[in-house]
C-alpha cells in the first residue's frame, strides 16, 4: 500500500475513495505517467522524468497542469510527508473528469501521486527473459498509462520463471515489458535507438551518461533475434530495475515465427502459456559480467552521493 496519496490538490488516505467513475483515466486509460526513483530521500533525475511527461501530456494534446518547481514542489512534498529515504514516487496526469465520449472534453486535467517505500535491488540479482511479439501500439514512445500489453507480457513471463518479458518487432528486439534491453559484443554496448517502437527510459539516458564518463563505445541500434548468438552480455535497465545481468534468454519453441511477424488470426488469450521452452541465449554470469558490472558500481557511486543532486 502507498505510504502518501495525493489527489487534484490534495493528500488524501491511500484507501480513500476519490477517483469518479467518469474520470478519463479510469474510462479511456486517457492520460500520462511518471515514476521517479528516491534515493536517500531525494528525487533522483527528476527534471528528466519531467521533461518526458511534458513530452507524453504534448503528444496527447494534454495540459501541463504544472510548472517543473511546483512539480518539484509537490514531489518533495510527498516525499517529506512519507517519511521514506528509499521510494517510488509514481505521478499521473489524465484528462480530466467529464461525461464518457470519444472526443477530447473542455476539463481541467486530473492529477494524483502516491509515494511507496522501494528496496533497491540486491548486486548480485540476475534475471532471464522470455521473448514475446510486441504486439503494443507503434507510439511506445508516449509513456501512456494504457499498459495492458505489458502486463501481459510480464505475467506471462513470471509464469514461467522470467524476470521480465522482452519485446521483439519483425525479428528485432525492442525492449522489456517495463525496462530498457541493453546488449554486450567484443567490449561494445548496443542499445535499441530512441524511435517510436521503445519508451526512452530515464535510466537508460542516465547509463548513456555512464558510459561517456567510462569512456564505453555505444551502438544505438537494435539488435535482431538473429544475432543473439554473438552477445557477450545482456542487462536490462529501468527506475526500480536499476541494472540487471541477464543469465538467459528463451522463448516459446511453438511460436517462434510470431517473432518475425505476428499470425493475421488471434488464436490465443493474451497470456497464453509456454509450453516448449527453446533456450536462444545463455551465459552463467558469476561476476555480472565485466562490463555490466562496471556500469553497476558506477550506478552505485553515483546514488551514495544523492545530497548533492540538484532540486530540479
Amino acid at each position: 500500500m502507498p505510504k502518501i496519496a495525493y489527489w487534484n490538490g490534495r493528500f488524501v488516505h491511500p484507501d480513500d475513495p476519490v477517483v469518479p467513475i467518469e474520470e478519463r483515466g479510469h474510462q479511456f486509460g486517457d492520460g500520462v505517467y511518471e515514476v521517479v526513483r528516491v534515493y536517500h530521500g531525494r528525487p533522483f533525475l527528476l527534471h528528466r522524468h519531467l521533461l518526458r511527461l511534458k513530452r507524453s501530456l504534448s503528444a496527447i494534446c494534454i495540459d501541463n497542469p504544472h510548472t517543473d518547481e511546483e512539480w518539484a514542489e509537490l514531489v518533495e512534498d510527498a516525499i517529506g510527508r512519507s517519511d521514506e529515504q528509499d521510494a517510488m514516487v509514481y505521478l499521473q496526469v489524465t484528462r480530466g473528469i467529464a461525461e464518457r465520449a470519444h472526443l477530447f472534453p473542455a476539463v481541467q486535467p486530473s492529477v494524483c501521486l502516491t509515494v511507496r517505500p522501494v528496496t533497491a535491488p540486491a548486486l548480485d540479482a540476475r534475471g532471464s527473459l522470455l521473448c514475446l511479439p510486441d504486439n503494443r501500439f507503434a507510439d511506445v514512445w508516449i509513456k501512456s498509462i494504457n499498459l495492458l500489453p505489458n502486463i501481459a507480457a510480464k505475467e506471462t513471463a513470471h509464469r514461467v520463471g522470467a524476470v521480465e518479458a522482452l519485446f521483439v518487432r519483425n525479428g528485432v528486439i525492442t525492449e522489456g515489458s517495463s525496462s530498457n534491453a541493453w546488449f554486450v559484443r567484443d567490449g561494445e554496448l548496443w542499445t535499441a535507438p530512441d524511435n517510436r517502437y521503445i519508451l526512452a527510459g530515464i535510466t537508460r539516458s542516465f547509463v548513456l551518461d555512464l558510459t561517456e564518463r567510462l569512456g564505453l563505445a555505444v551502438h544505438m541500434e537494435a539488435i535482431a533475434l538473429e544475432e543473439l548468438a554473438t552477445v557477450d552480455e545482456i542487462f536490462m535497465t529501468g527506475t526500480t530495475t536499476e541494472i540487471l545481468p541477464i543469465t538467459a534468454v528463451f522463448a516459446d519453441a511453438r511460436k517462434m515465427s510470431y517473432l518475425k511477424a505476428l499470425p493475421d488470426l488471434v488464436k490465443e488469450p493474451l497470456v497464453a502459456s509456454v509450453e516448449s521452452v527453446h533456450t536462444l541465449w545463455e551465459r552463467p554470469l558469476h561476476d555480472g559480467g565485466l562490463l555490466t558490472m562496471k556500469l553497476q558500481q558506477a550506478f552505485r557511486h553515483v546514488i551514495a552521493d544523492a545530497a548533492s543532486w540538484p532540486r530540479v
